[in-house]
């Protein structure tokens, strides 16, 4: 490339001949303290030089210090990968690792655990009832008593047609003598079920016995609680009924009854067990004792046995004159105070007496001193059944599987969320309400017309009821029958055998109020739920309590609360229909 000009950005310097190559550029100059273009080297220009060099030969170190950690790994995995089976102590080391790092934090910064209990498994009415209150006394125009059922007589009227029998009855079997167990309808049912059996058998039924119960403590017999005369000339064409077993009988047995010969019969057992089994022996004994007897016969019988039982709880069974005086008073007296609402009523079965509330096992706002109460009351009433070894008690799932029984406030927002006003009368069937005092009160201040048979009796009227259980039930059995809306809150044989009853005499509907207690935990239990939205579920509920009125009797189900259609008939729907009042 001779005499070719060489390009360069730096330009000619000095006199160097065309064609030479530049020479390499000097170092920059370093800058001077105070400006100037002179070269001269001075004490602060060296200084920031070896900084300069000493900074560069340390990132130099630390580059090297890292390509050795790099080299190190690579090491390490390669010896992993030529000895694959230490990677099986890959997950060991992992979890040390973990759990050296988490014993190094603070135990403060450790998150907790926030558990939140299932909905409706937490008993805070109390508390609904207190933010709820101004909305509910706010809205207080709606008688609900006038529009309650509106579907009374849909799919026709229903009226008893238990038919009579006129022919004599032939030569009998022999003697059946029976033990009434338990309350005022369990020992119901014991009656109704062996008339049932008698008139299947052929047989002379003997009045039955009621047996003494250490719970009930009510010494109480058949003619207190029942007008006797009336019960056996009922049924003098279909059942023999004697008040004893005749003298000639008894000879056999040496005048004991403990001689006679006693069934132990299974629970729910067929009519054909009592002719394959029974018959013989009342045959050839001429005597046989049946103890205890309630429940002893299955719900699912022969048209025959079917009709006696209806004949017997509908018609034959009428309580004793002074029950059914005093009820009649009570009942006029209640009327009288609604007024208001034409003489109609709402009736309330209320459990919530102290050894109900200890059976169920569930837990209200009471804190440690109603622990110590129920604990002290399960064990009177049920000795060891609740404390034994492997015994589980979850409160939370028997309150949200709707076991547990309803507080008196709970059943007075209840009805207030259905649309009855306070100015409905409420008659409280119940025995003596635990901590009445306050657990009471709610319920007065939302229906100040509350009464019962105390505050509608005087204490002279109640004098010969007071220490008997079965005919304190019975006078609240009678005033309930005639309420306008009969409200269940706890099930058992009491609102059982009531809502047959009113079937009987309301064309075939119960006009009974059966609350979703599953449902009620649940709206209960709702801390966001407002006024009108509770009530709109409420309103909903009761609906569905009117259109399951009128029910058939399914496969075992008991007679006692379906009749239709064992011991009614199906009249057309233009047919109206009254209460029939000659049960009382």
């Amino acid at each position: 490339m001779q005499g070719q000009q060489v390009y360069s950005r730096l330009g000619s310097f000095g006199g160097a001949a065309p064609g030479t190559p530049s020479p390499p550029p000097p170092p920059s100059p370093s800058p001077v303290r105070g400006g100037g273009g002179s070269g001269r080297r001075t004490p602060g220009k060296s200084g920031a030089a070896r900084g300069s060099q000493e900074a560069a030969a340390a990132a130099a170190g630390a580059a090297g210090w890292g390509a050795a950690a790099r080299r190190a790994a690579w090491a390490l995995l390669a010896a992993l990968l030529r000895r694959q089976a230490v990677f099986l102590f890959a997950p060991l080391l992992y979890v040390a690792a973990m759990l050296l790092y988490m014993g190094s934090l603070p135990l403060d910064v450790v998150p907790r655990i926030i558990t939140r209990s299932a909905p409706g498994s937490v008993y805070r009415s109390p508390q609904l009832y207190a933010r709820l209150r101004p909305d509910m006394d706010a809205d207080n125009s709606t008688d609900a008593l006038a529009t309650v059922w509106r579907q009374t007589y849909k799919g026709g009227v229903w009226r008893p047609c238990i038919h009579n029998l006129t022919n004599s009855l032939p030569e009998s079997n022999g003697y059946i003598y029976v033990e009434a167990n338990g309350g005022l309808n369990q020992q119901r049912t014991s009656i109704c079920n062996a008339v049932a059996i008698a008139g299947f058998l052929n047989a002379t039924l003997i009045i039955p016995n009621f047996h003494f119960h250490s719970i009930w403590k009510d010494p109480s017999k058949f003619r207190d609680i029942y007008d006797e005369e009336h019960f056996v000339k009922r049924l003098q064409n279909d059942v023999r009924v004697v008040n004893k077993v005749p003298d000639f009988i008894m000879e056999r047995f040496g005048h004991n009854l403990s001689n006679v010969f006693n069934f132990k019969i299974k629970a729910w057992s067929s009519s054909k067990y009592y002719k394959d089994v029974v018959l013989p022996k009342l045959v050839e004994e001429r005597l046989i004792r049946i103890s205890p007897f309630a429940n002893r016969l299955s719900f699912d019988a022969p048209p025959v046995v079917q009709r006696l039982r209806c004949l017997v709880n509908f018609e034959a069974l009428k309580f004793s004159n002074p029950i059914a005086t005093l009820s009649e008073t009570l009942i006029s007296r209640m009327t009288e105070k609604s007024a208001e609402s034409n003489g109609k009523y709402i009736a309330v079965h209320l459990r919530f007496e102290e050894d109900m509330v200890a059976f169920s096992c569930c837990v209200y706002d009471g804190g440690d001193e109603e622990k110590k109460e129920m604990d002290v009351a399960r064990e009177i009433g049920w000795r060891g059944k609740f404390t034994k070894r492997g015994k589980v008690i979850r409160p939370g799932v028997i309150r949200m599987n709707g076991k547990c029984p309803l507080t008196p406030l709970e059943v007075g927002l209840m009805l207030r969320g259905m649309g009855f006003s306070n100015k409905t009368a409420i008659y409280l069937a119940s025995g003596k309400i635990y901590k009445s005092e306050k657990t009471m009160a709610p319920l007065l201040e939302m229906f100040p017309l509350l009464q019962t048979k105390e505050t509608l009796a005087s204490d002279e009227e109640l004098a010969p009821f007071k220490n008997y259980s079965s005919r304190m039930a019975a006078l609240d059995y009678s005033v309930c029958t005639y309420s306008e809306v009969f409200v269940t809150t706890q099930g058992g044989n009491f609102p059982h055998f009531l809502m047959g009853h009113r079937r009987y005499l309301y064309g075939g509907h119960s006009k009974t109020i059966k609350p979703d207690k599953r449902r009620l935990a649940i709206l209960f239990d709702n801390p966001r739920i407002g006024w009108k939205s509770l009530k709109r579920h409420l309103l909903n509920m009761r609906a569905h309590s009117d259109a399951k009125g009128v029910e058939m009797k399914r496969p075992n189900e008991s007679i006692y609360t379906f009749p239709c259609p064992d011991c009614m008939c199906r009249l057309n729907k233009t047919t109206h229909s009254k209460p029939i009042l000659h049960t009382r």
